[in-house]
C-alpha cells in the first residue's frame, strides 16, 4: 500500500471493487530492472496490464512491448511507440493478423511450429523470427509449459527451414514460468538454448538473440529474491554458456514490473457457515475469479489480504459474488480473518496490478469488469 493509492482511497471512497494502480512503482520497477540488467533490451509483456495509463508510462521510459495480439500492437502504436519496438510475441497468429501487423512495420515474430512458420514466410516476408524452445518450468506458481514452444531437436529443424523460405532465423526465446521462485531455471534454460546456438552454427546459421522471456515475480504472501538478485543469476547463465561472446539479450517482464504496483479494494458480501458445527466461515467478496481474480485457480497465486477488522482471527473460505461453483478463491489454502468480520467490510487484495483488470469478464452474471484507477 503507497501514500498514493491510500489517500487515493480515503478521498474518492470508489465503488468497489476497483483496482487502483500507482504508476510510480512501474516507473520504479522499470528503472531497477534496466540498472541491475542493463545489457538485456526490455519488451514489457502487455498481457499483464494493458491499461492505456501504463503503456504510455513505459513508452516514455523506452520500453520495447512484448505483444500478444492486433489489439495490444494498436495500442502500443496509438501511445506513440514505433514498430521496431515491438515483438509479435503470440505463437498462435491468424494470417490476416501477421499481415496487418507486418504493414504497420514490426518485423520481429515469435512461432514454435511448422504452420505458423508457413504463414510468417508468407505475410511477413524477410522478417526476424525467433523459435520458441519447451520448458518444464519447475518452480513457477503460474507455469506456462505444455502450451507454448518445441522440443529443440524441431527448433533447429524449424529455424533451417525459416532461412530456406526466406526468413531471417533471428534467435531463440524459452518462458521458465511466470512467478518462478527458482533462480536456477535460468541456467538449466540458458543451457538449453546456447547448445542449439552452437548446433546451427554448424549447420551455417548464426542466430543473433536469445529471448530470455518472463518469469521476474512479483510479491504475494511469501518473500520472493530481490530483483538484483534474478539480475545476477540470469548474468550469471548468460556468461557461463556463452562467455565473451554474449548475443543480443531481450527480457520480458509483465508481472514484475506492475504487479506490486496495484491493490484492489473489495467489499464483503456475505458471511455465512455450512452447518452449526462447521467453524469456518465462508467469506464472499465483490470480486471473484470471474472479476479479475483467475489466478487464484488451482490456488496458484495467492495474494496477501488486508481487513479493516481487528482482534482474533478464524479461518476462512474465501469466494467469489457469481452464481458458478468454480467461483471460490481459497479453501485448501487456509486463510485467517478476523472474528470481528462483518458485512460491508472493505479487504484490500495486495499486489494484483498483473493479470486482474485483463482477466476481468465483460459482463459474466451481469457484473461489471473490473474498474482501474491510475494515480
Amino acid at each position: 500500500m503507497t501514500a498514493k493509492i491510500s489517500r487515493f482511497l480515503v478521498e474518492n471512497e470508489p465503488e468497489t471493487p476497483c483496482l487502483v494502480v500507482d504508476l510510480d512503482v512501474i516507473a520504479a520497477n522499470y528503472q531497477a530492472l534496466r540498472r541491475f540488467l542493463p545489457i538485456a533490451q526490455v519488451f514489457y509483456a502487455v498481457k499483464a496490464n494493458p491499461a492505456a495509463p501504463v503503456i504510455r508510462l513505459l513508452v516514455d521510459l523506452g520500453s520495447s512491448f512484448d505483444t500478444a495480439s492486433r489489439a495490444e500492437i494498436e495500442s502500443v502504436l496509438a501511445a506513440g511507440a514505433s514498430a521496431d519496438r515491438i515483438s509479435f510475441g503470440n505463437t498462435i497468429k491468424k494470417q490476416r493478423d501477421i499481415a496487418w501487423a507486418f504493414d504497420q512495420g514490426v518485423r520481429l515474430f515469435a512461432f514454435d511450429s511448422l504452420a505458423e512458420l508457413e504463414k510468417l514466410a508468407q505475410s511477413a516476408p524477410g522478417s526476424k523470427v525467433f523459435c520458441r524452445l519447451l520448458m518444464t518450468c519447475e518452480g513457477a506458481e503460474w507455469p506456462l509449459s505444455r502450451k507454448f514452444g518445441c522440443d529443440a531437436d524441431m527448433a533447429k529443424d524449424l529455424l533451417i527451414k525459416a532461412r530456406d523460405l526466406g526468413l531471417e532465423p533471428y534467435g531463440l526465446s524459452f518462458h521458465v514460468g511466470s512467478q518462478q521462485t527458482r533462480l536456477d531455471q535460468w541456467d538449466i534454460a540458458v543451457g538449453k538454448t546456447a547448445m542449439l546456438f552452437s548446433e546451427l552454427n554448424e549447420a551455417g546459421i548464426e542466430l543473433k538473440m536469445i529471448n530470455l522471456g518472463g518469469g521476474l515475480p512479483a510479491r504475494y504472501r511469501e518473500d520472493v529474491a530481490p530483483v538484483d538478485r534474478y539480475a545476477g543469476a540470469i548474468m550469471d547463465a548468460m556468461t557461463s554458456h556463452f562467455g565473451n561472446n554474449l548475443p543480443q539479450m531481450i527480457v520480458e517482464p509483465g508481472r514484475s514490473l506492475v504487479g506490486d504496483a496495484g491493490i484492489i479494494e473489495a467489499e464483503v458480501v456475505l458471511i455465512s457457515r455450512k452447518s452449526y458445527d462447521d467453524e469456518t466461515r465462508w467469506v464472499y467478496l465483490d470480486i471473484g475469479k470471474f472479476g479479475g481474480l483467475a489466478e487464484t485457480m488451482d490456488e496458484a497465486i495467492k495474494y496477501r489480504l488486508r481487513t479493516t477488522g481487528k482482534g482474533p482471527t478464524g479461518p476462512v473460505i474465501l469466494a467469489g459474488p457469481t452464481c458458478d461453483s468454480a467461483d471460490i478463491l481459497y479453501e485448501k489454502y487456509h486463510y485467517q480473518m478476523p472474528l470481528s468480520l462483518k458485512v460491508g467490510d472493505k479487504v484490500r487484495i495486495l499486489a494484483t496490478g498483473a493479470y486482474t483488470t485483463s482477466y476481468s469478464a465483460v459482463n459474466f452474471n451481469g457484473f461489471a469488469p473490473l474498474k482501474a484507477y491510475f494515480v
